[in-house]
């Protein structure tokens, strides 16, 4: 889970409260990282701070919930693990706990240490009794530490440190989907109209993503999307459609190629 600003500019959208001289909208976003499709969308004006919209989700029982320290609300984590889910996120640097014990790990991997840690902060404490796991892992690419924070006990600290990683999909989402859709420029101006607008570009990007997966496409979602945006209106199936694209594009490959003997 993340979220993303849209900036809007605040003559044109005054609605769009986010600072003195600029406007935006957030996009809150669950990605299930299983098929790279939103889960729950959510969209507010761009001083709602992220941690809120955990008031909003319906945690699922099982799931793994992967979140950054903006998100860190002992009271509110403590709720997803009431409801049996496991949420995997980052210590802060100025929280307070204590080691309650340490297991061995393999530096090899780049963990540095898995302990089950007990909050001695008065307020977070009291917002999350029980006790958590903190898992210390450097990137043997980057060099970055990162320390995790998790409720989730049963897997090999490894585990813990990979599944962070894995919260960077929802950033590539942010950016393919701003990259690609029509979010930057607006056709109206009202706020109906801009989350009008987000809600097509989101609906667009899930439905090609589930032509993608339903059919075993090898091709890009960017283009899978360029290949329906010139066929829009012809009444063909999908695989024959692709399936000349393809065989176009191999023939402006090879007719640009330049012979070396004359024929």
């Amino acid at each position: 889970m993340d979220a993303t600003t849209i900036d809007l500019c605040l003559s044109l959208f005054p609605w769009a409260n986010f600072r003195q001289q600029k406007g935006a909208v957030k996009l809150h976003t669950l990605l299930d990282i299983r098929g790279q499709i939103p889960s729950v969308l959510h969209m507010t004006d761009g001083k709602v701070h992220d941690v809120n919209v955990l008031d909003i989700l319906q945690p699922e029982a099982g799931a793994i919930y992967l979140i950054d320290r903006g998100y860190v609300d002992y009271k509110r984590l403590y709720q997803l693990h009431l409801e049996r889910a496991y949420f995997v996120t980052r210590v802060k640097s100025h929280t307070q706990y204590e080691r309650v014990y340490s297991h061995t790990v393999s530096k090899t991997t780049g963990l540095r240490c898995d302990q089950t840690i007990k909050l001695t902060g008065l307020k977070a404490a009291k917002a999350y009794p029980e006790h958590l796991r903190r898992v210390g892992y450097i990137d043997l690419e980057t060099g970055k530490r990162y320390d995790c924070l998790s409720n989730y006990f049963s897997v090999p600290a490894l585990v813990i440190a990979e599944l962070y990683r894995c919260r960077w999909q929802v950033e590539l989402f942010f950016k393919w989907i701003k990259q690609h859709l029509r979010i930057q420029t607006f056709y109206g101006y009202s706020a109906n109209a801009v989350h009008t607008q987000i809600w097509i570009a989101v609906s667009v990007y899930v439905l090609v993503a589930i032509v993608k997966k339903r059919l075993g496409l090898d091709q890009s979602l960017y283009t899978l999307l360029q290949i329906l945006s010139m066929t829009l209106f012809e009444k063909r199936p999908l695989e024959q459609i692709i399936r000349e694209s393809e065989s176009i594009q191999r023939m402006e490959v090879d007719t640009s190629q330049m012979s070396l003997f004359d024929a």
